[in-house]
């Protein structure tokens, strides 16, 4: 029997972030495409949108009218998925038939006063500009009694369901911790007593010392494709130093995650030369007074395109019924965006 070679042997990898597997099958990635495609969506939008209920002095679908504003602008969702009044009750029929109301608070912030950029193509300042937002936000939401975890993201793109083009992304605060964060919270909690040290602080030193699913990296913040990446291009960043929330950066770190966001979002948009969908989020520590001193701030994003700006990828048959699968390695996949320009392609980089 041969041994196992992962650029070539289906495998299985273990998300250690979660706890669950996924398949990989970097054989079938030579199979010719003969499947739906997407229309390429057209990027040439105006720097202001009289009708975008998102864009500067311009009235929200609420009826709220926005300010004139100049930068990072927050307001709470007209529509928001959780309300601050819902009551704490649970009602269960039988132990089957179980539910519990939610209350919450759905903030919108608005990246940039323009409709026609993107994260790639705001300058690092005003990056740095949204990330002290979240920092605001996260601290300002965990003050709150009902406020147990507080999740920042961002849906960019129609592929990714987002319904306006102007940049921006959300925070949903809720009262209790939602499934995603509360798997990788037992991870790290489980490795810490084990192993009596951080669970990613290993895995950065680990990834950092094999140096094949890197993308880039500065003084404080580390991007790369996970070993376990799920998504064609999935990639994680990192901060380099422990902490457990925006809050414990430094403010040269939030430089540099500002600087990493910009980095990783330009090689997306150079990839296959679009506007890259994805959703992004970012998760941290709790804010239901508990010491999570074993959680470490990181970052994903998960785009959904594969082999080009019209195809991508989708969750379907075995994924829905058993567990993920890929055919790309991660490997390959941190090589593609290595090999893209830091330069927006829109700036004559590729």
């Amino acid at each position: 029997m041969p041994r196992l070679n992962l650029s070539d042997h289906p495998h299985r990898r273990l998300n250690v972030l979660t706890g669950e597997w996924v398949l990989v099958s970097p054989h079938r990635a030579k199979r010719p495409w003969k499947g739906q495609t997407e229309n390429r969506v057209a990027e040439n939008l105006p720097v202001h949108d009289p009708g975008c209920y998102l864009c500067p002095g311009n009235n929200r679908a609420g009826g709220e009218q926005n300010p004139e504003y100049s930068s990072v602008f927050v307001f709470t969702n007209d529509f928001s998925a959780l309300l601050p009044e819902t009551p704490v009750e649970e009602t269960a029929k039988n132990g089957l038939l179980v539910a519990r109301g939610e209350p919450g608070i759905c903030r919108v912030v608005c990246f940039s006063p323009r409709h026609d950029l993107t994260l790639p193509e705001l300058k690092i300042s005003q990056i740095r500009s949204v990330v002290d937002v979240w920092t605001q936000e996260y601290v300002s939401l965990r003050e709150k009694e009902s406020i147990r975890y507080i999740q920042i993201f961002e849906n960019k793109g129609p592929l990714m369901g987002c319904s306006n083009p102007h940049p921006h992304g959300q925070i949903w605060a809720q009262d209790s911790i939602p499934t995603e964060p509360a798997k990788e919270l037992g991870q790290m909690r489980s490795y810490v007593a084990s192993k009596q040290s951080c669970l990613i602080c290993d895995y950065l030193s680990l990834e950092r010392s094999e140096g094949e699913r890197i993308v880039c990296e500065n003084d404080s913040f580390v991007a790369l494709v996970p070993f376990w990446a799920i998504w064609p291009f999935e990639t994680l960043l990192l901060p380099r130093r422990h902490c457990s929330s925006l809050d414990q950066l430094s403010g040269n770190e939030k430089d540099d995650f500002a600087d990493i966001l910009r980095r990783v979002t330009t090689r997306y948009d150079n990839l296959f030369e679009i506007s890259f969908p994805y959703s992004s989020g970012i998760h941290q520590a709790p804010t239901d007074g508990a010491l999570h001193d074993g959680v470490h701030l990181h970052m994903h994003f998960y785009p959904p395109l594969l082999r080009g700006a019209t195809i991508k990828k989708f969750m379907v048959g075995y994924e829905l019924l058993a567990n993920p699968q890929r055919d790309i390695t991660a490997e390959s996949s941190a090589a593609k965006l290595r090999e893209c320009s830091e330069r927006h392609y829109k700036s004559g980089g590729r």
